[in-house]
């Protein structure tokens, strides 16, 4: 475990557990506000240790550990920024006066996918897909027969999409077992689920600050695998479907409670809508929103949990593109074209320490019709280096 020298501030003081490039900007935003930012995680030099007052390396899943940071530190606010966090430590720092974020319950409703699905389809009744739990590659079999094929299949805690597959027919499940191991996170129990043929996805910021709740514009997205690659605002739908969306996401996140935002993920299918998923921070679809509103998620974020307006202008569409690495470098550069910095673009780069394929490093941001600014951002990914 590595550790700064403590500052002593009068400023209210929040602690990111997890500091990624989500972190990052969340650790920005709160510092124009003037407060104090302690950045934890799993690896040094992490983007959001690169902008927070104080940086502490420590094992995230390990109780003492995170308690003993926690009580070193005394946060006003703790601001889970990742799933793979020991939850009993903040069930038991909430027990001590510490003041999670949205709430330690809610985290844990969120971290995992049984608990989340069952709460929402089964004490809240919001529609979902058709769905069941294995532990076995017998009981994914027997469970995907009963479902019928194509199932999607996830670990019940994983993030970006890792140990996530479509399973087509039977022949595929062996290798969904497999790839299934590769979860970051709890890859011994398994949700199988019905394969809904919607028309689209989206995913809809919902932010609460204690006294309203309120949206951002609906959120569309491409994914690969089950992460993230392109995403754009506004997503095209029915008024219906708009309202029914939002109906869903105020009712999921009334239940978890608490302050902060919301990416609560939908199916839609016409102008039916089906809940899927919600994490109880900012998004990485959600990046978009760095170009195309007066406050980002993580400006809304920040002021949500300090209890202020979020009150916001959207300024028009626009769409951001995940660039992911082909290379393997402890010391990695991006080569970036001159074209990509023009009137309507920008490039931000997350500042992570170690490139592994597949590993995302950085996001194009273009501000511009969606149809247009999705053509440009394939392009301009694809010329990154």
């Amino acid at each position: 475990m590595v550790f700064t020298s403590p500052l002593k501030s009068n400023s209210i003081k929040i602690m990111l557990l997890g500091s990624g490039e989500l972190g990052k900007e969340v650790a920005i935003e709160a510092q124009r506000l003037g407060l104090e930012v302690v950045a934890v995680d799993r690896y040094e030099n992490a983007p959001a240790h690169l902008v927070a007052h104080r940086q502490y390396t420590i094992d995230m899943k390990n109780r003492e550990q995170l308690l003993e940071v926690i009580e070193r530190e005394k946060p006003n606010y703790i601001l889970p920024e990742i799933e793979a966090i020991n939850i009993d430590a903040l069930l038991e720092a909430e027990q001590r006066g510490f003041h999670v974020i949205p709430n330690a319950k809610a985290v844990h409703l969120t971290m995992n996918r049984k608990n989340i699905r069952k709460f929402a389809s089964e004490d809240l009744g919001l529609p979902t897909s058709r769905y069941f739990f294995v532990k076995s590659l017998e009981e994914l079999r027997k469970a995907s027969q009963e479902i019928g094929f194509p199932v999607v299949i996830k670990p019940v805690m994983s993030s970006s999409g890792h140990g996530q597959s479509i399973a087509k027919s039977e022949a595929d499940l062996e290798k969904s077992w497999e790839i299934a191991k590769e979860a970051r996170g709890d890859s011994s129990e398994l949700i199988v689920e019905e394969f809904i043929n919607f028309d689209y996805e989206i995913t809809l910021l919902t932010i609460r600050n204690g006294k309203e709740t309120t949206f951002c514009e609906p959120i569309g997205h491409i994914q690969k695998d089950g992460d993230y690659i392109f995403s754009w605002q506004p997503m095209e739908m029915s008024d219906i479907a708009k309202e029914r969306a939002k109906e869903i996401a105020k009712r999921i996140t009334d239940g978890l409670g608490g302050r902060g935002i919301f990416g609560v993920e939908l199916f839609v299918k016409g102008d039916e809508v089906y809940f899927s998923e919600v994490s109880p921070r900012p998004h990485d679809t959600g990046m978009v929103t760095m170009i195309t509103q007066s406050q980002s998620e993580f400006a809304l974020h920040i002021r949500a949990v300090l209890g202020l307006p979020t009150d916001f202008v959207f300024y028009g569409p626009g769409v951001s593109g995940a660039f992911k690495t082909s290379q393997e470098s402890f010391s990695p550069t991006i080569e970036v074209p001159e074209e990509l910095f023009s009137k309507n673009s920008l490039f931000r780069v997350f500042g992570k320490p170690e490139a592994h394929k597949g590993r995302r490093m950085g996001v194009v941001l273009i501000f511009d019709e969606v149809e247009k600014g999705l053509e440009q951002a394939k392009k301009l990914v694809s010329s990154i280096r």
